[in-house]
């Protein structure tokens, strides 16, 4: 198991880069104050992870959190991602220089692939490859990629992605997908941790939770910690934010993890990589 410390705690990258494993997701946020409150709140409870993307539409809100926050920036880790309709070599460049604008930053820590979108998703990452020569971005990576998207990608360029950030939650574990990862020195990160939600009707889960006195949400959080998985629960809740971080003062045991394991159904609530049409 990767050492999981405290909330400003970090995995490496290949690249040597250390990534804060615990995040905030800004998804469905606002772009005013609520994103700016929501990662104002989370600042101060010591997350240093912001994760947004450009069809988020909350950039301009996410940069105007981070220029207002007493935390500097160097101490923040910001992510972004190319969408899909700035696909291909230059539209990718054009719209990674869009993102900084709205953001109002010199750099990104990290920016992603959104979604594979065939036969674009190479020339997307040869510009990603160009960014990260010209140390405008620190790290580099992809979300939804599937093996075979990895590697076809893998084969066709220079640099292997240092992250891949997948819909990740006890319903939908792609083990494979994570043995594949790790062999291949790819970062695994979860989105959708709570399954949208749905985890709190998973009544088999509250057992867990009396157990470590810990909410469901934190006793799934803490399983993709010890699962050596970085994830971004969002929310735009003062309450929950720092609830969610309460992470660092209880361990799952090994047989809690594998029976946590054992609840994959290999079922999504998102979209599937292998079949998603916008």
């Amino acid at each position: 198991m990767k050492k999981i410390t405290d909330i400003k705690g970090a995995f490496t990258l290949h690249n040597g880069v250390e990534m804060p494993y615990l995040g905030l997701g800004v998804y469905l946020a606002d772009n005013d104050n609520e994103v700016i409150d929501a990662i104002h709140w989370a600042l101060d409870t010591g997350y240093r992870h912001i994760d947004t993307a450009s069809i988020y539409k909350n950039e301009e809100g996410v940069g105007k959190a981070i220029q207002s926050s007493s935390v500097p920036r160097e101490e923040i880790f910001v992510v972004s991602k190319v969408w899909n309709a700035d696909q291909g070599y230059d539209t990718t460049l054009k719209a990674f220089e869009e993102s900084l604008d709205r953001l109002q930053l010199d750099y990104l820590d990290l920016y992603l692939i959104h979604w594979p979108v065939k036969d674009k998703y190479v020339e997307t990452w040869k510009a990603l490859e160009k960014l990260y020569q010209e140390k405008r971005i620190r790290a580099i990576g992809v979300s939804n990629f599937m093996k075979h998207h990895l590697e076809d990608l893998i084969s066709k360029t220079e640099i292997v992605p240092m992250v891949n950030q997948m819909e990740f939650h006890p319903h939908l574990i792609q083990q494979d997908l994570i043995d594949f990862c790790t062999k291949t020195q790819i970062q695994y990160e979860a989105w959708s941790p709570m399954m949208q939600g749905k985890i709190f009707e998973l009544s088999i889960l509250d057992d867990l939770a009396k157990k470590y006195n810990k909410t469901v949400a934190q006793i799934v959080l803490r399983w993709n910690l010890q699962k050596g998985v970085i994830t971004i629960p969002k929310s735009v809740k003062q309450k929950r934010i720092i609830s969610n971080a309460a992470l660092f003062d209880f361990e799952i045991s090994n047989t809690d993890m594998n029976f946590i394991d054992a609840l994959d159904k290999n079922q999504r609530t998102g979209p599937d990589p292998d079949n998603f049409n916008f």
